[in-house]
């Protein structure tokens, strides 16, 4: 093994030519360090967005045309314009030039002021006689503000088993959550994890953030019962049986310690799936079918096509046969036909789940919940998967997403995703976006984006290269927002932005502008440019969904009692010995639990005097929470019943089960949705929450 050499900076000329393409040069992981990158992430980085740097005179060349064609240029491909304001693009044409607008609504005019939200079609004809045609994104000036002020749930739905589940939560307790939630705990959402499509074949990966297709949801969450052709199968005995082995995947689960096995339930319910989709639709259920395939177009045949063909040649297209890999191709074509029996499968199995996500969201609302259910959109999706496919001029080929190296991650990270090109999605007018924003939006009644700060600038990682060995590239984040606050305006849905991390300066200004709202985590909100100690709830930010843990981080009774240090020991992730991480530990614990008890939110529970004061802690977090002027808060619904483990351990993989854990109660005793609305445990924190006085000062 040769020792890695320095790696070498880019040229002047490699500089500019990269600056053009939005490629970075170099980052800064803190405001006092400035790394370069390497000149190999850059030209790689170049190459995958087609432009040839790979000797100096190519990067002249390259640079050349670049510069003249910038030059030469009327209009960028994609003009934004926000409100009634005139798009800033057209300021600067020369005097003279004439305007057409080709609106959406279908109306044709002479100049582009006041024209109406949506995405028009605007050519431009200086007086010299160049022309140039743009996409031009009209968008109100800011997204909908949420009604009020509101507490939620936050869940993992996989986690949440009922007595009607398939070994696995899925649509039916969705709804019955929210249902419940809004109308005994008078919550206002709840949100889940990404619903998305995921790769098929076992074992399934099994992580909600890197699936299939971001645009269509996964049919393992579908309630077979619910599905009214359930009740008229030529076999009912045969799909008893199924549902007789999934009552033994759910009993496995909830009362034997399995852990959850996607895998199991899918083979289970895509057998069952068969028997149903042979049961004709009635008049009704055919045309809203016929509706549902009319609008999603030729993106449902893409996806259910690379469904079908997956079943037959595997999941990674990347393998299939030469002509198959083209969604476009004369052989793929001749696949569709050849499988349509398949293709129609898939296709109405993504009807059958968006229709149990919208009853879902009516469940909430018709509970009296201001939101409704808040959907997850992750930041990429796999690359062997059905949009990587379908969707392939618009990937980055041989590039992955990741994070640099930073003061928690001295490798950086590779997420194995790979990322949009910025100028294929201005080309194309963001149309990719807008329509995964649309399918997402007919469901959700608010959208959390994972990674944010994806929207101005991603890590792109060369293959086969180290995360540190890769570099940042630009979005354009004006159109991006723009496509974001027009579709979400459409919808009436807020959206919240993830933005914890490392975050670059001026992203949470022009998110706020925008009325996206960000994320906020009790035990990371510290005066970092002051003393460092816990940040008071009225210096807390009001655009803001604030919540004591996520997903990705220990539950609060595991940070309180310390035992989150306790299990990365055990799987050997601690980088410092033991007792110096428990002390750092126990003193973050312990200056928060300071705070609260100086705000006399530090009080006994609805418990009675035996009840535990990690619980009494429990409800005085989350009565800090209600203190600040946060618009959304959130409990993580695990929480509620003292569970101990968290859902996911970033930098495992198999030492710990991530995503397969159920909702479990101090003792690890799996808890389902029925003993969860009877649990007084949860009923005392919620008590709390609704009990709460408002934000500190008002």
């Amino acid at each position: 093994m040769t020792a890695a050499r320095p790696a070498e900076p880019p040229s002047e000329d490699l500089s500019r030519l990269a600056v053009l393409h939005g490629v970075a040069t170099s980052y800064s992981p803190s405001p006092d360090r400035t790394v370069a990158a390497s000149a190999t992430a850059v030209t790689l980085t170049l190459a995958a967005l087609g432009v040839d740097a790979s000797t100096p005179g190519a990067v002249r060349a390259a640079l050349a045309t670049r510069e003249r064609d910038q030059a030469a240029r009327l209009l960028p491909p994609t003009v934004v314009g926000w409100g009634a304001s005139l798009p800033a693009a057209l300021a600067a044409l020369p005097e003279g030039t004439r305007l057409r607008v080709d609106t959406e609504q279908g109306e044709r005019r002479a100049s582009a002021e006041r024209l109406p939200p949506g995405v028009h079609r605007l050519t431009a004809t200086a007086p010299d006689g160049r022309t140039a045609d743009a996409h031009l994104i009209i968008a109100p000036d800011r997204l909908p503000t949420p009604p009020g002020r509101s507490y939620g749930l936050l869940v993992q739905l996989y986690s949440l088993l009922s007595r009607r589940s398939w070994g696995m939560g899925d649509l039916g307790d969705l709804a019955e959550l929210a249902g419940w939630a809004g109308r005994s705990l008078g919550a206002g959402f709840v949100q889940v994890n990404p619903l998305h499509a995921a790769v098929p074949g076992a074992p399934t990966d099994p992580s909600p953030y890197r699936p299939s297709s971001r645009r269509f949801p996964d049919p393992v969450h579908l309630r077979i019962e619910d599905i009214p052709e359930a009740a008229y199968v030529e076999d009912p005995q045969r799909l008893r049986a199924l549902l007789e082995r999934s009552a033994r995947l759910r009993e496995a689960v909830l009362e034997k310690g399995a852990l959850i096995d996607r895998d199991a339930v899918w083979e289970l319910k895509r057998e069952a799936l068969g028997l149903v989709c042979e049961v004709p639709l009635g008049p009704g259920r055919r045309a809203a079918y016929g509706d549902f395939l009319a609008a999603q177009g030729r993106a449902l045949e893409d996806h259910a096509t690379w469904c079908a063909l997956a079943e037959v040649h595997g999941p990674d297209w990347h393998r299939w046969p030469t002509g198959l890999r083209d969604p476009r191709s004369a052989d793929t074509d001749r696949a569709r036909v050849g499988l349509m029996d398949r293709v129609e499968f898939w296709s109405r199995l993504a009807w059958l789940t968006d229709t149990q996500l919208t009853a879902a969201q009516r469940a909430g609302r018709e509970a009296g919940m201001p939101v409704g259910i808040v959907h997850d959109l992750a930041v990429g999706v796999h690359p062997v998967g059905a949009d990587a496919w379908a969707q392939q001029d618009h990937f980055a080929a041989g590039m992955s997403v990741g994070a640099p190296p930073d003061a928690f991650n001295a490798r950086g990270q590779d997420w194995g995703l790979p990322p949009w090109r910025p100028d294929r999605l201005a080309d194309s007018g963001y149309a990719p976006f807008r329509e995964l924003l649309r399918a997402l939006f007919r469901y959700a009644g608010a959208l959390r984006i994972d990674h944010v700060m994806g929207l101005f600038r991603l890590w792109w990682v060369p293959q086969g290269h180290p995360p540190t060995e890769g570099t940042y590239v630009r979005y354009d984040a004006e159109a991006m927002l723009a496509v974001l606050v027009l579709e979400a305006s459409r919808a009436g849905a807020p959206v919240i932005g993830e933005d914890l991390g490392t975050v670059e300066p001026g992203v949470r200004e022009a998110l706020r502008e925008r009325g996206v709202l960000g994320t906020s985590v009790l035990w990371f909100e510290r005066d970092w440019d002051g003393d460092g100690r816990p940040l008071p709830p009225e210096s807390w930010r009001a655009d803001c969904l604030a919540t004591a843990t996520t997903h990705d981080l220990p539950s609060t009774a595991a940070r309180l009692t310390g035992e989150h240090v306790e299990l990365r020991d055990s799987l050997g992730l601690l980088a410092r010995p033991l007792e110096e991480e428990r002390a750092e530990a126990a003193a973050d614990t312990g200056e928060w639990l300071s705070l609260l008890s100086r705000l006399g939110l530090l009080r006994g529970t609805g418990g009675g005097a035996d009840a535990s004061s990690e619980e009494a802690e429990i409800q005085a977090l989350h009565r800090f929470l209600l203190r600040t002027p946060a618009r959304m808060v959130g409990v993580w619904l695990p929480d509620g019943v003292g569970d101990r483990r968290p859902q996911n351990l970033p930098g495992t993989w198999d030492q710990y089960p991530n995503w397969r854990l159920p909702i479990a109660d101090a003792e690890g005793r799996p808890v389902t949705l029925e003993e969860l609305a009877a649990s007084p445990r949860l009923h005392a924190l919620v008590e709390v929450l609704r009990e709460a006085p408002g934000p500190s000062g008002g």
